[in-house]
């Protein structure tokens, strides 16, 4: 599988709220569960919709992509004080070891799956902490998202997190979509 990113130039479809039918804003911070003054990491945050969602219940947020472009659109739309813009890939994170304690990804994990992706998380998020990963499957009918060659599956990516040191504590496939979370 080919690394990609989004195209910026289609940037506003990201703030579009039919993307909750995928993930509700209830469910990602219900999954992530962490405390108010908890810091987490966007991973592929984009235009900030979801960081959004995750800030106003967090102390830190880190918004991380590897697209200044997308940063500039989140400058635009504003940026809340507890959120810190991360110019950078999910291999290469700007943050201290264990700093975190979550991390999590809509429908970006096919953008940055690696085992050095996985590596660097298991670096920077604490033990205890989770990474919670809602990305489009493979095993579904690919009619929405990228295309199916670029996709993986939910047991494919369980494993790859697994392969990292995390326990997966949910995995489970949608029509559309898989949901995984793993702990560190």
């Amino acid at each position: 599988m080919g690394f990609h990113t989004f195209d910026a130039d289609r940037a506003d479809t990201l703030e579009d709220p039919g993307r909750f039918r995928y993930c509700s804003g209830e469910e990602l911070l219900a999954a992530l569960a962490v405390p108010a003054d908890a810091t987490v990491a966007d991973l592929g945050s984009g235009t900030g919709f979801y960081t959004d969602v995750i800030a106003a219940h967090v102390g830190t947020c880190y918004a991380v992509d590897v697209q200044s472009e997308m940063h500039d659109l989140y400058a635009e739309k504003g940026v809340p004080e507890n959120v810190e813009t991360v110019t950078a890939g999910v291999e290469d994170l700007p943050i201290s070891g264990d700093a975190l304690d979550a991390a999590f990804s809509t429908m970006t994990y096919h953008e940055y799956a690696s085992d050095e992706s996985l590596a660097e998380l298991a670096r920077v998020v604490r033990p205890g902490g989770r990474v919670v990963t809602v990305d489009w499957t493979a095993d579904g009918p690919g009619e929405v998202g990228p295309p199916r060659d670029e996709r993986f599956g939910v047991g494919d990516a369980a494993s790859a997190f697994e392969d990292a040191g995390f326990t997966v504590e949910r995995a489970e496939t949608r029509t559309d979509t898989f949901v995984l979370v793993a702990r560190r």
